[in-house]
């Protein structure tokens, strides 16, 4: 059964999830989870020493037991990993126990807002730009398809995104 009282955030690396989601917990009084920082502090090492260690394929692994977790919790908002949408089973938990709001942002706005961050191991590349587009065309597909919501938040501020999703959400 879909619990309308939870939203799980997806959306590209850089997108907002978990600056969005920190803010929306905040004005809804829910409880802010981050998956990436939830494994974190499971695992006891960073997102990176995980993808050297484990590759991303145990990266993953791990995310979808996180996913599974974090997703029969009541009353959160989940700022989800970038690329957990990559796993079916993800996708349907996360339709199906909850409200999915697709941060949507095109490559050019995430570069700008990533360029010089150095913790995200998918983009450290030659050329990020090209690997956000890369992900995009695959991701961007996945996203929509178990969205409830899609906010753009393209030349937007935390606030002005949060602002245009409250005022959907309470249409």
């Amino acid at each position: 059964m879909k619990n309308a009282g939870s939203f799980f955030l997806v959306g590209l690396p850089g997108a907002g999830k978990s600056t969005l989601g920190r803010a929306l917990a905040r004005h809804l009084g829910f409880t802010f989870v981050d998956a990436d920082q939830f494994l974190v502090e499971r695992t006891g090492v960073g997102i990176p020493t995980i993808f050297a260690l484990e590759g991303e394929t145990g990266f993953r692994v791990r995310e979808k037991a996180v996913i599974d977790e974090l997703t029969q919790r009541q009353g959160i908002v989940l700022a989800t990993g970038g690329g957990a949408v990559l796993n079916e089973d993800n996708r349907t938990v996360l339709r199906e126990r909850g409200r999915v709001v697709y941060l949507f942002a095109t490559p050019d706005e995430l570069y700008h807002r990533l360029r010089y961050d150095k913790g995200r191991p998918l983009l450290q590349v030659e050329n990020p730009l090209a690997k956000l587009q890369e992900l995009y065309d695959e991701r961007d597909p996945l996203y929509r398809q178990i969205a409830d919501d899609i906010v753009d938040i393209n030349g937007r501020s935390c606030t002005q995104a949060i602002d245009i999703f409250l005022k959907e959400l309470n249409k």
